[in-house]
């Protein structure tokens, strides 16, 4: 891998497996990450989505230096994540979900006061640093309440503050809004495109496929540890999923409606949702599949209120490509 001054992270061929032994002496292995490839443009929000176990927070683990990689190797900022693991660690921040991580009887600025001791700031500085990412943050009027005081979105927010201490040119984001009201999570993410603004490259993982869609310029999938798809949240939707979506407005419908849809080849999937006073009928066809007249047909047309044709939405695209 070269050096490239464009890009914040580079990733080539990087791979971790976990080994672990049972009680009776039995080996076991276990691939998180496989042969991950990627190159993440300076000054952008990417998004990394997959279930569960997929490799999301092992990637960011590895290239915030808190993992080694089995194989393959990863830059950020230009820097070698192993050779050069204090140069990263002085050029990212690191901004979890959950309640963790703080002191409950430190006040917000006093906690934030220890890490900048941990991150090495200087002294004269470190009032005026932590100030600023409080301000940032949305804290500064509650920098001397007792963290144990603080609501589940206040902690998120000094979480944000914490991270970006070290104004760090790479900001790695694990799932923030997780757990937050909807309030706090607006709020959140309101501040990932203003950090963009400052120049900042942000790495976001997600399971919130509205938030990858409106935030990210790229998005990589990933899927038992192997990347599946890589491209811009339209690209996503349009060269990766297989389907094609029919969403019909209907003024009737019939237990058994389902099931009669199902069976037409091309279908692979429908469901219905309320919409007021009617009811959402929502096909998955194969891509490319022309079924309108056919789907028209099994419902009824006298039953049609609005019936049109659309691409997947990056939830349908993302499940279609993970199934």
């Amino acid at each position: 891998m070269t050096e490239n001054n464009e890009y914040a992270v580079e990733c080539e061929g990087l791979g971790r497996v976990y080994r672990s032994r049972s009680l009776l002496g039995q080996s076991r292995e276990t691939v998180a990450l496989q042969d991950l490839n990627l190159q993440i443009p300076k000054g952008t929000v990417f998004g990394v989505l997959g279930p569960n176990g997929a490799g999301k927070t092992t990637t960011i683990r590895i290239l915030s230096t808190l993992l080694s990689a089995t194989t393959g190797t990863a830059r950020v900022l230009g820097y070698d994540v192993v050779k050069e693991g204090r140069e990263v660690r002085k050029n990212i921040g690191i901004i979890l979900g959950g309640d963790r991580g703080f002191y409950g009887r430190l006040t917000g600025k006093e906690n934030l006061r220890y890490f900048a001791a941990l991150n090495h700031i200087k002294p004269r500085d470190t009032d005026r640093i932590i100030d600023d990412s409080l301000a940032q943050a949305g804290l500064a009027d509650q920098q001397k309440t007792l963290v144990e005081q603080y609501s589940r979105g206040m902690k998120q927010r000094l979480h944000v503050a914490r991270g970006l201490l070290t104004d760090p040119g790479v900001v790695f984001m694990d799932e923030p809004t997780l757990g937050l009201d909807p309030l706090g999570a607006q709020e959140l993410r309101q501040r990932i495109p203003a950090l963009v603004g400052q120049g900042k490259t942000v790495l976001l993982t997600t399971h919130y496929m509205f938030e990858a869609d409106s935030l990210c310029s790229r998005i990589a999938i990933i899927n038992k540890g192997k990347l599946v798809a890589l491209g811009t949240p339209a690209e996503i939707k349009r060269n990766f999923s297989s389907i094609g979506v029919i969403e019909l407005t209907l003024n009737q419908t019939r237990p058994s409606l389902q099931e009669e849809l199902t069976g037409l080849d091309g279908v692979k999937r429908a469901t219905t949702s309320a919409d007021g006073v009617y009811q959402k009928l929502t096909v998955h066809v194969v891509a490319g599949a022309d079924l309108s007249d056919k789907i028209a047909e099994v419902v009824g047309k006298d039953h049609i209120e609005n019936m049109v044709a659309r691409d997947p939405t990056l939830e349908e695209a993302y499940l279609e490509i993970i199934d």
